[in-house]
């Protein structure tokens, strides 16, 4: 009997990671919109507290307003009634005083209360920047236009959220605040294109963006541009003498240059731009980042039809000789195997309950913030639930290896932007032997859960062999990081892509060397 297989790939993102925005995880933005439901609904009672306020304040105005009109017309006539000289008396002496401090009764306490308590769990600025900066990694890794993001039309996105230009104008600033002035540009014309299309801000006027954006491309070197931002400022005010001299300046500037380019290619020495080969970090992360938006996959149609899928019982196990796991193939050097409906969905909600109230982000290794991991992780142990017992058993049965050495559980949640870039589980000979304390080993193999599924973005990449795999959700995926030899296999660097719309989680299981000398024979070769 055959199931569905899925597309060929690879995948894993252990770990956790520092993200700049403490709240940009979904466990965490839940907490905030509720929090924002709450702070609307208080808000209402105070608009009707001050609406009954001001209504009543209406009926005293409007009968007052009705008896001081007909007395007006004939003062004596009706001061002369006793009882209206009493009334009137008693008005200014008494009514108007409970006037007046019903007019100065606070109706704000309660939505003041409970606005300063909540403000405590507000994000900040830093929080801020962190989300703005995952908006342009997402922009980056998938090459997103600036318009797409701000209509909210993202790839894989079943509702639509648009950013204003008070929206852009702020992104672009963020961007400047931190000398990214590539960005700054991209960010501000997308806020200038706005306003143009009539859309109005009380925040920015066209005069601001268009200084920040004169800015951005002196940094960049970009005179042409700058002169052309120039030039369009200088129409809103032609009397303005500096943006006049500042337009002199840059033109003058630019015939230099052409001119210097000019006598060069004349002379057979036109200079070629070239970046030249990248150094390695750059090198990676641009492998990294194709393998994200689907480019670059090295499975050649013969090697793929050597990939199949099967019922796996783990050498006739007693829990699957009966009911055998689905095990497909999703690579084949190094090998990588992913298993089909391997937890329940019942037992994946009460891995994330469990994981909720702990999950942090990873901030500190050694003495240096960690940058590259944009996650929040928490680790959960076997006896603290049966579910963590019952998912900690069943990766024993089906990989065959000795979990008693092994890292607990870790579960992992990525939010806006969330990634893990290029990196090794295993600990490299060149790096402290920080597991010799521990007696347990090298990390010998990791097993990788999907908790969810991600509707764009979030890939796994192996930036080694040029493989990608979206996540799905109840499948989990298993291979070893060490050969047979006990070295260290470098093919299975990995990487998790930004998550572009939704939430990720996963939890993973990395297990150690000590406890495998009789389940996993060694060997000389390194080789799988």
């Amino acid at each position: 009997v055959l199931f569905y297989c899925t597309s060929v790939g690879v995948l894993n993102e252990s770990e956790s990671e520092l993200n700049q925005c403490f709240w940009c995880f979904s466990g965490q933005m839940t907490k905030l919109l509720f929090m924002e439901k709450d702070l609307v609904s208080s808000l209402k009672n105070y608009i009707r507290a001050e609406e009954h306020k001001l209504e009543q304040i209406k009926k005293w105005a409007d009968r007052l307003d009705v008896l001081s009109s007909g007395a007006t017309q004939d003062p004596e006539g009706f001061l002369g009634h006793p009882v209206n000289a009493f009334k009137l008396i008693k008005r200014l002496n008494t009514e108007w005083r409970e006037l007046e401090r019903l007019v100065l009764r606070n109706m704000s306490g309660a939505f003041i209360s409970n606005l300063t308590i909540q403000r405590k769990n507000f994000p900040n600025d830093d929080d801020q920047t962190g989300a703005a900066k995952a908006m342009m990694r997402l922009q980056d890794t998938y090459q997103l236009d600036t318009n797409i993001i701000s209509t909210g039309e993202l790839p894989g996105s079943s509702s639509v959220a648009s950013l204003t230009v008070d929206d852009c104008y702020d992104l672009g600033k963020v961007a400047y605040s931190e000398a990214d002035y590539y960005h700054t540009e991209l960010w501000m014309v997308q806020a200038l294109k706005q306003l143009d299309q009539g859309e109005t801000s009380n925040l920015v006027d066209t005069i601001t963006v268009l200084d920040y954006l004169i800015d951005s491309t002196y940094q960049q070197g970009e005179l042409e541009r700058e002169l052309n931002f120039t030039k369009r400022l200088l129409e809103l005010d032609p009397t303005d003498q500096q943006v006049n001299w500042e337009m002199k300046d840059i033109e003058y500037e630019l015939f230099n240059r052409k001119k210097v380019e000019a006598t060069e290619e004349a002379e057979g020495r036109q200079r070629r731009k070239s970046r030249g080969r990248p150094d390695d970090d750059l090198f990676h992360m641009r492998k990294y980042e194709q393998l994200c938006r689907g480019e670059g996959i090295r499975m050649t149609p013969r090697r793929q039809s050597r990939l199949f899928c099967r019922y796996y019982d783990n050498n006739r196990h007693p829990r699957y000789v009966i009911g055998p796991v689905r095990q497909e193939d999703e690579w084949d050097h190094p090998r990588i195997v992913r298993y089909h409906n391997i937890v329940s969905d019942k037992e994946m909600e009460k891995v994330k309950e469990l994981a909720k109230p702990r999950l942090h982000r990873s901030e500190v290794v050694g003495e240096e913030t960690v940058h590259f991991r944009i996650s929040q992780s928490a680790f959960l142990r076997a006896y603290e639930d049966p579910v963590v017992d019952k998912i900690n058993q069943r990766i024993e049965d089906i990989t065959g290896l000795d979990i008693t050495t092994a890292d607990d559980l870790q579960v992992a949640n990525y939010g806006i932007g969330g990634q893990y870039e290029p990196h090794l589980d295993f600990r490299q000979k060149d790096e402290p032997e920080e597991f010799e304390e521990l007696g347990s080993g090298n990390r010998i193999a990791t097993w990788l859960l999907y908790m969810s599924d991600v509707p764009a973005g979030g890939a796994t990449v192996f930036t080694e062999v040029g493989a990608a795999v979206q996540p799905i959700k109840g499948t989990a995926v298993f291979w070893y990081n060490l050969f047979p030899s006990g070295e260290g296999d470098y093919r299975t660097e990995h990487a998790a892509c930004p998550v572009l719309v939704g939430s990720k989680w996963v939890s993973n299981k990395w297990i150690r060397e000590r406890g495998q000398e009789f389940r996993r024979h060694c060997g000389l070769q390194e080789t799988d």
